[in-house]
């Protein structure tokens, strides 16, 4: 996981709206109900063709639209003439946030709980547990870290990939960013406990049996440490 790359993306998916011009453009596209076209977009818009080219397929290049080819006239053969290049709306979703946030990994685990509880009728909060205990076991299995051969490196991989900030403490690994950090702070025991069985998981998956997921809240960081196991 090259989160660099990652964050240098998202940012500039997100910075190319800063031009009045393109968020123009996109917003007009986003508001139709059917693909559009250049000549549909320009007028729309207010724009030269050309402008409207450029900068639609300037939004096309980061993801934010897609584009296809059609025949507006709906004829085919002989006369019928050139395809049209259409855009629409992209499914790409983009959110950038310093220090990273991941709100939407903590909705995907209550999702589930909530999900769990009311088909197996187990209470709330072991539902809660037994999705995010789930959640850091398919994070361990999934992550693909290039580079990181050995379990000590893999798991800091893992960390700094989910926003973590993980930081080598003595033989502890203290998380210097929370990524759920307004949710904690607004419903403490839910989401920290929450935190507690997604790291302990993703510990035990990757065969760290040297440490292990503790509630240690401090001002500035996460309020889990992975701290030295007895006898580890």
């Amino acid at each position: 996981m090259d989160t660099d790359n990652d964050l240098a993306a998202r940012i500039a998916g997100v910075s190319v709206l800063a031009d009045p011009i393109r968020r123009g453009l996109y917003r007009f596209v986003a508001a139709q109900d059917e693909p559009v076209s250049r000549d549909q977009a320009a007028a729309g818009t207010a724009l030269p063709r050309h402008t409207a080219k450029f900068h639609l397929d300037r939004l096309v290049e980061e993801g934010l639209l897609d584009s296809e080819y059609r025949r507006l006239s709906g004829r085919r053969g002989p006369g019928a003439g050139r395809p049209a290049k259409l855009y629409r709306r992209s499914a790409r979703e983009l959110d950038v946030s310093v220090p990273e946030r991941r709100y939407d990994a903590a909705g995907q685990v209550l999702a589930d709980a909530v999900t769990r509880a009311a088909a197996e009728g187990v209470p709330v909060m072991a539902a809660v547990e037994a999705a995010a205990a789930d959640a850091g076991r398919r994070l361990a299995a999934s992550t693909a870290v290039a580079g990181a051969a050995d379990g000590a490196d893999r798991l800091l991989a893992v960390l700094a990939g989910c926003g973590y900030e993980p930081r080598v403490d003595g033989g502890s690994v203290v998380l210097a960013n929370c990524p759920f950090h307004a949710l904690a702070r607004d419903h403490t025991a839910l989401v920290c406990g929450m935190n507690l069985q997604v790291l302990g998981a993703l510990v035990a998956e990757l065969g760290r049996a040297d440490l292990q997921a503790v509630l240690d809240p401090a001002p500035g960081r996460c309020c889990v440490r992975l701290a030295p196991r007895a006898g580890g």
